[in-house]
């Protein structure tokens, strides 16, 4: 008897492909579901589906679901254990990158994403142990690659582009507005390359930060928009540490003299640093004193 991880379904042999609409063999039926929104929640939400052989036609966050005309909604609440059960379990059926990649599928906060990362997860069982993170012949699998590709360029640009301010309290923040939920992927990053100073990174499309306090790093949510932090250029200068605009003026210095105007490609500049994050970027922003170039050659007598 084949063993599989407890929470998850035995592995199905893959069999002819089915026709629209209709049900792998281990499911009964078809249901609607709605969830918390996180993620254990829709790990939650995986192993109701399994354990009551119901194929989901919705899974949605509760307050943004749309109910069938006939069919009826019913919410799972998020269970930690059980969410960690699935999460254990799918090691069973997929590398330990292929999980990672469901995870920054739910990242990318697309419309369907839980029905993709549903999908994904069962043809991997009926893939018997088989990897199909490179089955890109199927429409879910190469869909779930394209999202990580998109999410590894918008991560990388995240902890190239984030500029920091100091406060008047020595701790260092900064203000992004990332395409996808990418601050729990920057997390290592910024925790390992600014370990020896307090910083706030902080999400102002969707309300929440990253908060290292020189020990840990920490999810901080801000409940109303009066105690968010705004962008760099609307922190009061009360709040600044006295000397950061001296500091944000010799970096645009910097900027202004490693740049040579001969060599000059908009086109090439904006595709490795699109436009959209140049409103918290401390070298885009108005200049305070016009630049002169520096003038390190002697005249010849």
């Amino acid at each position: 008897m084949q063993r599989h991880a407890p929470g998850l379904p035995a592995a199905v042999p893959i069999t002819a492909l089915r026709r629209p609409g209709e049900l792998p063999p281990s499911f009964r039926s078809s249901g609607r579901f709605t969830y918390d929104g996180s993620f254990d929640g829709l790990l939650t939400v995986v192993l109701a589906c399994w354990e009551q052989r119901l194929w989901p036609e919705a899974i949605q966050p509760e307050g943004a679901a749309q109910g069938g005309l006939f069919a009826e909604t019913q919410h799972i609440e998020t269970d930690e254990e059980r969410a960690r059960r699935v999460w254990d379990g799918l090691l069973r059926h997929m590398p330990g990158e292929a999980r990672t990649s469901l995870y920054k599928t739910f990242l990318s906060e697309r419309p369907d994403r839980e029905l993709l990362i549903f999908r994904y997860v069962q043809l991997a069982i009926e893939a018997g142990g088989q990897d199909i993170s490179e089955n890109f012949g199927n429409d879910t699998v190469r869909l779930v690659a394209d999202i990580n590709k998109q999410l590894f360029r918008e991560k990388h640009r995240m902890e190239a582009f984030v500029r920091f301010e100091k406060s008047h309290d020595g701790l260092f923040h900064a203000t992004v507005e990332p395409d996808f939920d990418v601050l729990p992927l920057i997390a290592e990053h910024f925790t390992k390359r600014y370990a020896d100073q307090r910083w706030l990174i902080f999400d102002r499309r969707r309300g929440y930060g990253l908060y290292y306090d020189l020990q840990r790093t920490d999810i901080l949510s801000f409940d109303a928009a009066s105690d968010a932090p705004r962008s760099g250029s609307a922190v009061s200068a009360a709040v600044l540490d006295e000397r950061e605009p001296l500091f944000q003026t010799l970096w645009q210095t910097y900027f202004d003299h490693v740049n040579i105007p001969e060599r000059r490609n908009l086109k090439l500049h904006r595709r490795h640093m699109p436009k959209r994050y140049w409103r918290f970027l401390t070298e885009k922003q108005p200049r305070e004193r016009r630049f002169e170039p520096i003038q390190n050659k002697n005249n010849a007598a």
